[in-house]
């Protein structure tokens, strides 16, 4: 009985639709992160970029749970003095909706080469709209 290592060469990559439209964000970044990864997959390997495409549509209409959107604030720096800027989180859900899901979903992935070869098979639109028909995506249910 020998162990199976996946490598490069017998990952067979498949394309996912999912519709964030009601989810709560951090359920949503995680089932996404999770099939990025390939965790889903029998023959996950850790070193190996075993995961899937995923296109995200309706992120507009994604949602947080509780006070979140009142009281969590997007931060980000400029890099200049003083330059510490933030933003409450439901003014950036409502501008670019589809950045928070992209920022939501890096979080959850790996933080070296490997999570950034991850996350280019991540895409996010704003409305159901999307240019990928012809790699004839499934429909990912995410658990809510």
């Amino acid at each position: 009985m020998n162990t199976f290592m996946a490598n490069a060469q017998n990952v067979t990559r498949k394309w996912y639709v999912v519709d964030a439209a009601d989810v709560p964000l951090g359920r949503l970044a995680s089932q996404v992160a999770s099939v990025l990864r390939g965790k889903n997959k029998p023959i996950f390997t850790p070193h190996v970029d075993t995961g899937d495409f995923v296109i995200v549509v309706n992120s507009d209409k994604v949602k947080l749970t509780g006070k979140k959107p009142e009281q969590k604030m997007k931060r980000h720096h400029t890099l200049y003095m003083g330059g510490m800027k933030e933003v409450q989180y439901k003014t950036f859900l409502a501008t670019k909706s589809d950045r928070a899901v992209y920022d939501a979903v890096k979080g959850m992935l790996p933080k070296n080469s490997l999570g950034r070869k991850m996350l280019k098979k991540l895409r996010v639109y704003k409305d159901a709209n999307h240019g990928h028909e012809a790699q004839q995506p499934e429909t990912l249910n995410i658990v809510r």
